[in-house]
Formats: structure tokens, C-alpha cells, sequence
């Protein structure tokens, strides 16, 4: 099997362990990916060979034909049983090269669609390769049920090839990790120092990269008003910033950077201790497919805000395991906020409730032998 990812970030962050539980499983397993700070801990923990193809997450028509090239070079070498994409470019680029060698199974993971968000020409040109990787691929797996009512709905693919692993989910949760009872004291006191943690502080948490599309302009701007009031009130930011895909406005920028309730963590590895150390975490993104840290907040059972959108509703449901608000409006999520913060027992009451669910449906053993099982049948 070939495992093919435009970025080594989504095998090192949406992917961990699948690749070595299916090799340790009977498939040889091949990872494809562009190059990245990622790449040497993905081998190393997933002991799978690796092969770099430049990809870009970037519309770079000449780049694009050149990787093309590669991947059917490399195809026609591995003569792989399994061809399975996940992410745009790589879903675009791994099909084509896979119907072009003639594999005769082709999966791709649908785990969000950037034209969700996207208008005029670029939608149409977002929807025309998006039907182009499903025309090419044999199986289309969307990662939840509302992604797959989206891509139906919008005529992108043959209904017949569209299915969903168990509940949905990429890869499920590892529900070891996110057990505090598993913490290691001296990481977890490294950190309480490094945002100065306090007991009379109440901390909001998002996590995701730092762009329009997951909703941090709305999140900032809500927090700044909260704050009048709360004075007690702690943002905390954990993502990167990518000024050059979708920049947020200077005025969030600034606030980010020069508000001292809040605090922007560019990178961690520790999402699990910051959720340990939260009262709230918002989630107000834009798009997404079935987003692993709703999954990973439930483990914790942190009380979760989330956007009304594909993927968020398909783990919340509203007032039962979370609250959700209309995705983009402010004003719900500031009433919802306060909600939250004056009603911490019924927030706890609910969060245990999607740590029951997320224990039932979403651990990572259960997702990848539901993988597994669809690799079987499909090459039988």
C-alpha cells in the first residue's frame, strides 16, 4: 500500500500510528510526501519507508506535472495493490498517477474541502478537481456524514463510490494520550510555567493554525469584549500563522500579539496538557472534515464551543455534548461564552457525555481495524 500526503504535517499529525499498525499487519507500506521538519519523526515512529515528491499545497500548474511524473515513475517501480491519498493536492496527484499505472484500488480520504469556503472562479476550479480526484479514484471515503451529504448534495462523485469508516474519523483518538492520569509531571509543570498558570485565571483554548478559516478573527474579537467583564479571562492560541495562505487582518494580528490575556503558542506537542490545564475550548473554524481535536477535547472531557459546520455537528450535538453556534456569528458565540463560564456544572455534564461517545465510537484501535477490514475486502 502507498499512503500519499501532500505535507509530512498530515502524516506526523492527522495520521500517527496508522501507518505502522497497518504494516504491522500484513501491508508494506509506503509513505509519499513533500519534504518537511515533520518527515524524520514520521519515519521514526511509523517505521515505514518514505519517499519524498515535492508537492505544494499552492495551485503550481508546472510543479504539479512534475510530481505527476514522479508518482508514476514510482508506481510503475512499486507496482502497489493500494493507492490511498489524503488531502487536495495529493488526492488530485496520487489518483491520476494511480488510474494512469492501472491500480486497481484507489481510495481517497475526504477530510475537508477548501471550496466550502471559496467563491466564484476559484470554487469552480476547487469543484472541478475535486470531481476529478473522485472520477479517477475507486473508493471515496468522506470522514464524516455530513461531508459525505455535502459532496452528494453538490454532484462531485458517483454516490456508489462514497462510504464512511464505523462513525466516521480519520484516524480516531488514542485515548492513552489523553488520560491526565498518563501525564508526566514535570512536562506538565514546564508548561504551567510557560503561560503562568494560576488558579484564579479561567482559560479558553484553541487549538488549529492561525488563519481566517478557522475562525480566530471572530474568536479575538469576541474575546476582547469578554475581557471588559473578565478580567480573569486567559486566551489561549496554539497554531501557526500562514501569512501567505490565508493571512488574518492586521487588527487580529496586532491583538494577538500585543494583548497580554493572550497568548499565542506557536507550536506544541502537548495539546493534551494545555486541554488539561482549560476551561473552555473553542472551536470556530470555517470548513472541516471530522476534526480530530473536538475528538481529542472529548477524551479530556473539556467543555466544547464549537461552529455549526461539517464535521463539528457530526461529534457535538447541541446542548447534549457542547453548545454550537451559527459559524461566523460573533454574537452567538460571546452569549454562548458567558453561557459557559456562569454554568461550569451543566458544561461538565455535558463534556462527560462526549467523553462517553468519543470512548464508545473513536478510539484509534477501533478506526484503524475498521481501515483495515475495508483494505481486505476491497482487494479481495
Amino acid at each position: 500500500m502507498i499512503r500519499i500526503t501532500t505535507v509530512p504535517m498530515a502524516l506526523r499529525y492527522l495520521l500517527p500510528g496508522q501507518m505502522n499498525f497497518m504494516a504491522g499487519h500484513g501491508l508494506d507500506v509506503l509513505m509519499i510526501s513533500a519534504d518537511g521538519k515533520e518527515l524524520g519523526d514520521v519515519i521514526e515512529k511509523e517505521k515505514c519507508r518514505h519517499i519524498i515528491v515535492p508537492m505544494t499545497r499552492k495551485i503550481t500548474p508546472w510543479q504539479d506535472v512534475k510530481c505527476l511524473w514522479q508518482l508514476i515513475k514510482i508506481f510503475k517501480k512499486e507496482k502497489p495493490g493500494i493507492v490511498h491519498t489524503h488531502t487536495p493536492k495529493a488526492g488530485l496527484l496520487g489518483m491520476v498517477a494511480a488510474r494512469i499505472c492501472g491500480v486497481e484500488c484507489r481510495i481517497h480520504t475526504v477530510a475537508g474541502l477548501p471550496l466550502m469556503v471559496e467563491k466564484g472562479s476559484k470554487y469552480m476550479l476547487l469543484k472541478f478537481i475535486e470531481k476529478i480526484t473522485y472520477a479517477m479514484a475507486t473508493n471515496v471515503w468522506p470522514n464524516s456524514e455530513s461531508m459525505k451529504r455535502f459532496i452528494t448534495e453538490h454532484k462531485l462523485c458517483n454516490p456508489a463510490k462514497l462510504s464512511i469508516i464505523g462513525k466516521g474519523s480519520t484516524n480516531g483518538v488514542n485515548i492513552n494520550r489523553f488520560n491526565q492520569k498518563n501525564f508526566d509531571e514535570k512536562i506538565l509543570e514546564s508548561i504551567k510555567a510557560e503561560i503562568n498558570y494560576s488558579t484564579e485565571n479561567k482559560y479558553l483554548l484553541c487549538i488549529g493554525r492561525l488563519v481566517v478559516d478557522k475562525g480566530i478573527t471572530e474568536l479575538v474579537n469576541v474575546f476582547t469584549q469578554l475581557q471588559k467583564d473578565n478580567a480573569d479571562l486567559i486566551l489561549i492560541l496554539t497554531g501557526e500563522f500562514e501569512n501567505e495562505l490565508d493571512p488574518l487582518p492586521k487588527s487580529t494580528l496586532q491583538e494577538i500579539r500585543f494583548n497580554p490575556s493572550i497568548i499565542h503558542i506557536n507550536w506544541t506537542n502537548y495539546v493534551e496538557y494545555y486541554m488539561y490545564l482549560s476551561n473552555i475550548f473553542i472551536f470556530p473554524s470555517h470548513r472541516e472534515g471530522f476534526p480530530n481535536v473536538l475528538l481529542q477535547a472529548g477524551a479530556m472531557q473539556l467543555p466544547v464551543i464549537c461552529s455549526r459546520i461539517a464535521g463539528n455537528v457530526d461529534i457535538v450535538t447541541d446542548n447534549k455534548t457542547g453548545l454550537i453556534f451559527d459559524c461566523g456569528n460573533e454574537q452567538q458565540l460571546l452569549q454562548q461564552i458567558k453561557y459557559a463560564l456562569e454554568q461550569p456544572i451543566q458544561m461538565q455534564r455535558m463534556a462527560k457525555q462526549l467523553q462517553t461517545e468519543v470512548k464508545e465510537n473513536y478510539t484509534q484501535e477501533v478506526i484503524w481495524q475498521k481501515i483495515l477490514e475495508a483494505y481486505k475486502n476491497l482487494v479481495n
